[in-house]
């Protein structure tokens, strides 16, 4: 029996040894490579600034629907960009604003491109290509009770006196029909929800012989606005102008009176 187990603990003492000596030997071997590190990649900072959703052209209305934020590299960021971090509030601000250049879809807003309703040159930048600002005087009688608004569309109508077989008469003509209202006094459009707008002044926007015309209108007599319709599409017919034809002016010259044209189609 003491053979038996001395055989036993010899065997069982080869097995450690050859276990050690396999342990041993995996050690010489390479360890495996580490996971790579992954570096985050950040790109350049940004802020937010102000575009133009969608293609705004020259003349064009600034409202809430074709402006938003947009992010922008701040290399890139010129200095009359509109910054929201800056300007918060600044959709609301510019709202009704007209742009002077044509702006692209994404094109960031800048001050120098646009013009407010509040600063000098306002008028020139809504006026259309080629039409002329003139301003005749108006009360709430000859004004459509001030029911007249910027953007309306009026007809010009002069009321002048007449006199035949030795009678005063008086008469009225349509001188300017389907014109647009750029101005009642110094508002340029509706605010604060106001319906009415009584002024003393209304700025239409015409061409240069309808200005002419008008210009001479405002000294033979009375100018009232009558105003039309919604209906009347601005991009309808071209304003029509002058009187109808035959009407005539007397200018006297050398003392003899002479009847010509007022007004030529």
């Amino acid at each position: 029996m003491k053979a038996a187990r001395i055989v036993v603990a010899g065997i069982a003492v080869a097995a450690g040894l050859a276990a050690a000596l396999l342990v041993g030997s995996g050690g010489d071997s390479p360890e495996a490579p580490a996971p790579p590190i992954v570096a985050e990649m950040r790109g350049p900072p940004t802020s937010e600034v102000l575009v133009a959703v969608q293609a705004i052209p020259i003349g064009g209305t600034l409202n809430e629907q074709n402006t938003n934020w947009r992010r922008w590299p701040d290399e890139a960021i010129g200095q009359h960009f509109i910054r929201r971090v800056d300007r918060p509030n600044a959709r609301q601000e510019l709202n009704g604003a007209i742009s002077r250049f044509p702006l692209l879809a994404g094109e960031p807003i800048n001050d120098a491109r646009i013009i407010r309703a509040d600063r000098p040159g306002f008028m020139a930048a809504i006026l259309s290509p080629g039409m002329r600002a003139i301003s005749v005087p108006i009360t709430p009688e000859t004004g459509a009770g001030g029911f007249i608004l910027p953007n309306d569309r009026v007809d010009v109508i002069l009321t002048r006196r007449e006199r035949a077989a030795g009678q005063d008469t008086f008469v009225s003509d349509t001188i300017l029909s389907n014109v647009r209202v750029l101005a009642i006094d110094q508002t340029i459009q509706e605010r604060d929800g106001e319906k009415v707008v009584v002024g003393r002044t209304a700025t239409l926007e015409l061409q240069s012989r309808q200005a002419e015309s008008l210009a001479l209108a405002r000294q033979m007599g009375e100018l009232a606005l009558a105003l039309r319709s919604l209906a009347d599409s601005p991009g309808a017919a071209q304003a029509e102008t002058d009187l109808q034809r035959g009407s005539t002016v007397t200018i006297i010259r050398y003392g003899t009176p002479i009847a010509v044209p007022m007004f030529s189609r």
